[in-house]
């Protein structure tokens, strides 16, 4: 049987094995239609025990026993910044002590400190945080079929016209198949896709710091073969064209860098033929379906921090609460 004295002990192993048991299911008090109890997934149970990881090495920094937990502390935890910034959002803080108040009830501690924190917050708030979005598969595709068409050739004075369009194509695949954040995509360099391509005719995408956002971490990407081929079509073209510069993605003939703002008006307008909502319209719900693609085809938050870029585990374990968050479809 859990005891505090066990979980001040060693707090991973207690809640390691708290999760797995019927005990945790019932914390959670949530039930089929046909009223029995409704267990917790291992998807589901890996979550949350990173997510209690993340508070153990906190209070091991803090030198805080589990059992000496205060709602102070509590609140200090969720409100970390790091770099000015909010570690965590607020419905995902809440769902940290939505957490804890399952252990502490387990554990029979009164007053619960996880609760008297849930009291202590701004709930109105929290309802303000908008979850990550994502596109449904069918979305996607319309999404693709919305894309920027290219000219008819007979209707081209060079063979070059209306290579913009063939651009923000190729862009916009780029950031639907591999989750890269627009920065990453505007500053995307010749020299980071892989000149080989897989048997499975995908490719591969070393991601720099270079020319790209302070926050942007290297790491690599597997592009599929569909958006390999988009890429690799347009990079032969960029070259015939003799464009300057190292961007993938130039912004004139001179090889300027393109404006984020330029490529949100081009995906905005991709959305608006796709008709589909123009409030989802940009970069992140595009980065949110290909987390969630990981995440259905068996990826860990380990993985998923990798092949995003990542610098915290914690931050692709929060992706698994957008993964059942489809946009209504319209």
């Amino acid at each position: 049987m859990s005891t505090l004295a066990s979980w001040d002990a060693d707090p991973v192993r207690a809640f390691r094995d708290f999760v797995s048991t019927t005990a945790f299911s019932k914390t959670g008090r949530r039930l089929r239609a046909d009223g029995t109890l409704r267990e917790l997934s291992p998807a589901s149970a890996k979550i949350y025990v990173f997510m209690f990881n993340n508070l153990a090495g906190w209070l091991q920094e803090q030198r805080i026993a589990f059992s000496a937990v205060t709602q102070a502390d509590l609140i200090r935890f969720i409100n970390r910044t790091e770099k000015g910034k909010r570690v965590l959002n607020s419905k995902i803080a809440y769902r940290y002590l939505r957490l804890l108040e399952r252990c502490y009830e387990h554990l029979d501690l009164s007053p619960n400190p996880a609760q008297l924190a849930i009291l202590s917050v701004d709930r109105a708030h929290m309802t303000k945080d908008e979850a990550g979005r994502t596109l449904s598969d069918a979305q996607l595709e319309r999404f693709f079929a919305a894309l920027p068409a290219d000219a008819p050739r007979k209707r081209r004075n060079t063979p070059f016209d209306g290579w913009k369009r063939r651009r923000d194509r190729a862009m916009q695949v780029v950031i639907a198949l591999a989750g890269l954040k627009v920065s990453e995509a505007v500053g995307l360099l010749v020299s980071e896709v892989g000149r080989q391509a897989a048997i499975d005719g995908s490719i591969v995408l070393t991601i720099t710091p270079d020319e790209k956002h302070d926050t942007s971490h290297e790491h690599e990407v597997t592009l599929p073969r569909e958006g390999a081929e988009e890429l690799r079509a347009w990079l032969d073209e960029r070259e015939t064209m003799a464009l300057p510069g190292e961007f993938v993605f130039p912004a004139n003939l001179t090889g300027a860098r393109m404006t984020r703002k330029t490529v949100y008006m081009q995906m905005r307008a991709t959305f608006e033929r796709a008709g589909m909502d123009l409030s989802r319209s940009g970069g992140r719900t595009l980065r949110n379906t290909f987390a969630k693609r990981q995440l259905d085809q068996g990826a860990t938050p380990e993985e998923l921090k990798d092949v995003l870029g990542l610098a915290l585990e914690r931050s692709a374990a929060d992706y698994e609460f957008t993964r059942v968050k489809p946009d209504p479809e319209n």
